[in-house]
């Protein structure tokens, strides 16, 4: 598939970067709109042209799919899920435990509207399970957000090579507009890197000590000082690992700030502005966590303002808000329900706020 160019939804250009990316185990129970993922690995399971994919299977629920990723990984292979809302709940608790078991292995999370069953149409509204850590105790996900079919198909290996860089969980955040998004793309050339996990997978003691992942300790002090290992882990990952994209703010005097879809959207919104003088531009943080905190502070110390645009109520709002300080304007213009906004509905909103004229 390498070096071509595809015409693809984004859930299927997701399950082929997977298995570009080396994909070993895949454990999942469907639910849309993320089924297309599912449903391309099958279809793509024994295929000669991915001789590492050995394991798929359809699980009975969210909790027995998870819960297989966490057996994989523990076997150092790299293994992956997805699912939508709903299920991404239900995966909370394993996510906890992984994280805990410092496990290496990948989520994917369409979001549909809620909360509850919702409907099927897109949202945003899992920022806050993504990146504060839905499950319980103190952890955190890698989590990406991709904007385009294109990097639907290559966050997978990025997901993958941090997860294994770190011991740690990582997690795609698309949602159902990405998913089903259907554009042309082209894979890059993958070299499929060999992660070293003797030193802790669970692959067998003959002729060596055991490996033990486990999430329980018994003795507070070891525990105490597992946990601040972890973060110490955490710390390096947001001083390494931030991804962002930063689009004509040099000379913006407002900034909208926006990830995944509405960040393409907004991209429209900045292009159509711009040659008529107005002075806009758009920040993407691509890592929701960690989140790119220092660039943004970086133009909220320039003077600009900020316009936050998200599917859902208000949630990465709250991180704009934290990391630009209470001396800088920061907007808000959401739609929610599985309603996205037009460009015209976003330019409204900035001639309400008056950036520019009517």
């Amino acid at each position: 598939m390498s070096k071509q160019r595809l015409y693809l939804k984004g859930n299927e250009a997701l399950a082929y970067g997977a298995l570009e990316a080396g994909l070993n185990a895949y454990f999942a129970y469907p639910i849309t709109p993320s089924s297309e993922i599912p449903e391309t690995l099958a279809k793509e399971f024994g295929n000669k042209k991915y001789p590492e994919y050995k394991f798929f299977l359809q699980a009975a629920s969210e909790l027995e799919a998870i819960n297989m990723v966490l057996g994989a990984a523990a076997g150092g292979v790299r293994a992956m899920t997805a699912t939508s809302s709903p299920g991404f709940s239900l995966k909370q608790e394993a996510l906890s435990y992984g994280a805990c078991m410092e496990l290496p292995f990948l989520v994917v999370d369409i979001c549909r509207a809620g909360p509850g069953l919702g409907n099927l149409g897109p949202e945003q509204s899992d920022y806050f399970q993504a990146t504060k850590g839905g499950g319980h105790g103190d952890y955190r996900l890698i989590v990406l957000a991709p904007a385009t079919v294109q990097e639907m198909a290559l966050f997978p290996r990025i997901g993958f090579d941090l997860a294994f860089k770190y011991r740690n969980p990582a997690l795609i955040l698309g949602d159902a507009f990405t998913g089903q998004l259907k554009e042309d793309m082209e894979f890059p050339e993958f070299t499929h890197p060999k992660y070293d996990v003797s030193s802790w997978a669970t692959t067998g003691a003959k002729g060596r000590a055991p490996h033990i992942l486990n999430s329980l300790e018994l003795d507070y002090q070891k525990h105490y000082q597992h946990i601040g290992k972890i973060f110490e882990k955490y710390k390096q990952i947001e001083a390494n690992e931030v991804l962002f994209e930063d689009y004509l703010t040099q000379d913006a005097e407002t900034v909208i700030v926006a990830f995944g879809i509405m960040a393409r959207i907004a991209k429209g919104v900045v292009n159509k502005l711009r040659p008529k003088g107005v002075k806009v531009g758009l920040f993407r943080p691509i890592t929701l966590w960690p989140f790119p905190k220092s660039p943004l502070k970086k133009l909220a110390a320039q003077g600009k303002r900020f316009l936050d645009l998200e599917l859902n109520t208000g949630q990465m709002i709250q991180d704009v808000k934290l990391t630009v300080g209470n001396d800088v304007t920061v907007d808000f213009f959401g739609k929610w329900g599985g309603v996205v906004p037009t460009e015209s509905e976003i330019e409204s909103k900035l001639k309400r706020l008056e950036v520019f004229a009517v």
